[in-house]
């Protein structure tokens, strides 16, 4: 039983559009962009079967929920919820960052690099921390829908508010990595989707997808750093279709694989890549040469790196989770329960794959040029190392991250070192044809 939780960022509003910061202001309204981008939303939900709807009160969020509403195939009654409203940022609401700067010079380096230990003053002389306040927040809005769920029935859930707050949702969920508000991004009127499961008292959070813009025409968000790197998992093979532990035996693409890659090329046909890099595997190799060939970059070179080739499962490979049930029936679980105390007989740790593919990720990242837009193909493991380092989480989180076959990550770059790279989009699948990852579950 999968309680679903789809989050989705306001339209559009004229603060958005003026470059304001909103805060907790109810000036800001949805633009007639924003009511268009809502109305794309609403239709994309249609393949979802919405339960419930959450909004903001904020005029910019409760116009986008009742335009998302208004395009579903069903009514619902959306529930306004004072644990949606935005961050209050109380004077800086209505300037801009050029103004911000000027007034606030220490306060806004703190927004930049550390938000969560950002204090205001307000004109009363009290100070507050406002992202703290938001997490806090975050977590009684997380622990009141769980409350409520706790029969945790197949139910989807859509939540519509905004830029800080659904961040600070989001990484409550996933335990709140350190520094992690800098290190995701969310678009207007994106959808952002969290998978939370229940085994006895315990519950599990999966990230299918964040910040997915497809369904507004817009396939890839809009570049914030430095340079870029596509991450992308190879295509299926007939090992994921059957579920089979596949490891380092190099089984190649299957026909759903190759269309998978096909596709892939298509949704990424306006990049224009620099370099690529593959796994030594063929089925990531292959995904690439599918991608790059079919968007007019196949005269990069694809440069092959041992680092970046799948967990070793070793005797486990080729097997069904069957199969191995009944040969190592508590180091399976284990696996489950804490993969990063398992080393698979006559195989990998998880964290022996963590620091190869973070070695190949780092030397590929120092040769970021600026602007770059770089392509790398690799493994379910392997991203899932890469992206949990990226989002501050340790190894033992590794099922928080769902990699699709041919699903799609975006990770923006800055040459400076003390910027975190960011997310700007995790898991896109919209291109091999719904809005949730629909590809085979396979083994890791």
């Amino acid at each position: 039983m999968v309680l679903r939780l789809l989050f989705v960022r306001h339209g559009l509003s004229s603060f958005n559009a003026k470059g304001l910061i909103q805060g907790r202001t109810n000036e800001s309204y949805l633009t007639e962009d924003g009511y268009f981008q809502a109305k794309l939303t609403g239709e994309i939900l249609n393949q979802i079967n919405i339960d419930e709807i959450y909004s903001s009160p904020l005029i910019r969020a409760s116009e986008t929920a009742k335009t998302i509403e208004k395009h579903l195939d069903k009514n619902i009654d959306i529930k306004y919820d004072q644990k949606l409203l935005e961050v209050d940022l109380d004077n800086w609401s209505g300037l801009n960052i050029h103004e911000i700067k000027e007034k606030y010079k220490s306060e806004y380096q703190i927004w930049k690099s550390d938000p969560e230990n950002l204090f205001i003053k307000r004109d009363d002389e009290t100070t507050y921390h406002p992202i703290k306040e938001l997490f806090a927040q975050a977590k009684e809005f997380i622990e009141f829908i769980i409350k409520k769920n706790n029969n945790f029935e197949d139910k989807n859930i859509l939540i519509i508010a905004h830029n800080a707050i659904l961040r600070c949702l989001i990484l409550h969920l996933i335990n709140k990595p350190k520094k992690g508000f800098r290190k995701i991004k969310l678009d207007n009127a994106s959808i952002s989707i969290l998978n939370i499961t229940k085994n006895n008292d315990s519950l599990k959070t999966q990230i299918e997808c964040l910040n997915q813009t497809s369904h507004l025409n817009i396939n890839i968000p809009k570049q914030i750093g430095d340079s870029r790197i596509i991450l992308v998992r190879h295509g299926e093979t007939n090992w994921n279709k059957e579920g089979r532990f596949q490891g380092q035996i190099d089984i190649p693409l299957n026909k759903t694989g190759k269309n998978q890659a096909e596709k892939a090329s298509c949704y990424l046909n306006k990049i224009k890549f620099n370099k690529a890099y593959s796994s030594s595997m063929s089925r990531p190799f292959e995904t690439a040469k599918i991608i790059l060939g079919g968007n007019k970059n196949n005269n990069i070179e694809i440069i092959k790196i041992d680092g970046l080739s799948e967990i070793s499962h070793g005797l486990w490979e080729g097997k069904l989770e069957k199969d191995i049930q009944r040969t190592w029936p508590e180091m399976l679980k284990k696996w489950h329960k804490e993969p990063e105390n398992v080393i698979m007989p006559e195989g990998e740790s998880i964290e022996d794959v963590s620091k190869r593919s973070l070695n190949a990720w780092d030397s590929i990242c120092k040769n970021q040029k600026k602007d770059d837009i770089t392509l790398i193909v690799a493994h379910d493991a392997v991203n899932k190392t890469l992206i949990c380092n990226l989002l501050g989480m340790s190894n033992a989180k590794i099922w928080t991250i769902k990699q699709g076959n041919g699903g799609i990550t975006i990770v923006d770059i800055f040459h400076d070192k003390d910027k975190d790279s960011v997310i700007s989009a995790l898991n896109i699948t919209s291109h091999l044809g719904t809005l949730l990852d629909s590809t085979a579950t396979g083994a890791l």
